[in-house]
């Protein structure tokens, strides 16, 4: 079967239908999202999306928000741009920092990082796109604790991408957080579902 690569007002259950499954389906998504997430440095994580956690977040949003259709409406915009397409990996990325002034320097010295993602399958690279829905850096150059990033891929990058053990790196190349890590093997493996050519 085909990976879904759209959420639609048919996918979506009532609030009573959500309740009834919602321990189940949380307890599922904790642990499918332990093999989508990536640090890369002390304080940046890649979370990558797909249609399940994509639809969890909207089903999570209705459900403490209790919008209705209007809601819905809007949730199925905001989230659909975050379910991958068959040729790209997707992720959030969030600068997690409790402390807050050590945060604000970080993200005020950040500006342009959006432009700064790369992820390198077996030697060659692809440059991240961000997401266009908002500026994610703002006037003064600090950027966003969160930020959405795309991962095009070609078909051969795709085909080395699902290789089992392919050496993957992920990285941030800005001049005040140049980090990389390599992909777990399980992560990888995981990840590699969300290709669908």
């Amino acid at each position: 079967m085909a990976n879904k690569t759209e959420i639609t007002r048919d996918d979506i259950m009532s609030p009573e239908e959500y309740n009834a499954v919602r321990a189940e389906r949380r307890a599922a998504m904790v642990e499918q999202k332990k093999l989508r997430r990536l640090h890369v440095g002390p304080h940046a994580t890649f979370y990558f999306e797909n249609w399940d956690t994509m639809w969890y977040q909207i089903q999570e949003m209705l459900r403490i928000e209790k919008g209705g259709e209007a809601q819905l409406a809007d949730e199925l915009e905001a989230y659909n741009p975050l379910v991958p397409r068959g040729d790209e990996l997707v992720a959030t990325l969030m600068f997690e920092i409790d402390e807050p002034v050590t945060r604000a320097k970080l993200l005020g010295g950040l500006g342009g990082v959006e432009d700064c993602m790369t992820m390198e399958i077996d030697g060659e690279t692809i440059v991240g796109r961000p997401e266009a829905d908002v500026e994610r850096t703002n006037e003064d150059g600090k950027a966003s604790s969160i930020q959405f990033v795309h991962f095009q891929a070609s078909p051969e990058q795709i085909t080395k991408f699902r290789t089992p053990s392919a050496r993957i790196i992920v990285a941030i190349n800005h001049a005040n957080y140049g980090h990389m890590t390599v992909m777990p093997e399980a992560t990888r493996a995981a990840l590699a579902g969300d290709f669908a050519v």
